[in-house]
């Protein structure tokens, strides 16, 4: 199948080995049924020694945020996850580094048509965003995640669920009070569609 063949692909790459500390290990999760894609930043130090996406912390959080439990949301045929990044970029003072540029336009292109189940697509940090939105993305993610009711509603723009963005979610309230209640509704909706 081509999206098998694709993946096998993707796990061979090894475009950006020699610019990765920890060496390459794609890191992407999908299937052709996933009704909802996680576009996120990249894979971070503990997705990169376990290979599973959002095992960490961070994906605590964001399963929270979309009201599921571990089960349903490591079910490929409910969750795709595509990072803008497969590999680790690495850390430099503590912070993650941001994707490597050479893997989105490499790859997205070529899986995004093969995840055919697709029915809303989260949009996780500002990478994401520029990426998917293009000139409808404001300079900064707090504007892009402020402006979400004028996306379609099989987008929705959202901040990294990171601990370090803690002190951003107390500063912005109506993040929790409008945006988590509009996403659940969402997820549930992308769950219920016909198949």
């Amino acid at each position: 199948e081509p999206l098998t063949n694709l993946l096998n692909e993707i796990a061979a790459c090894r475009v950006c080995a020699g610019a990765l500390a920890h060496g390459a290990r794609p890191v992407v999760r999908v299937s052709a049924e996933a009704r909802i894609l996680i576009g996120g930043q990249a894979p971070g130090r503990l997705v990169h020694e376990t290979g599973l996406p959002f095992n960490d912390p961070s994906g605590d959080r964001l399963r929270d945020w979309m009201g599921l439990d571990r089960d349903a949301f490591y079910n490929q045929d409910n969750i795709a996850v595509a990072a803008m990044g497969f590999c680790f970029p690495g850390t430099v003072a503590g912070a993650d580094l941001p994707p490597r540029t050479e893997c989105a336009p490499l790859w997205r292109p070529r899986l995004l048509p093969l995840l055919t189940g697709l029915r809303l697509t989260l949009l996780v940090g500002g990478y994401a965003q520029r990426w998917h939105l293009r000139e409808r993305a404001s300079k900064t993610l707090t504007e892009t995640v402020s402006r979400w009711r004028e996306f379609p509603n099989d987008i929705l723009p959202l901040p990294h669920p990171s601990w370090r963005n803690t002190a951003w979610l107390k500063r912005n309230p109506w993040f929790e009070r409008d945006v988590l209640p509009e996403l659940r509704k969402r997820v549930r909706a992308a769950f219920s569609a016909p198949r």
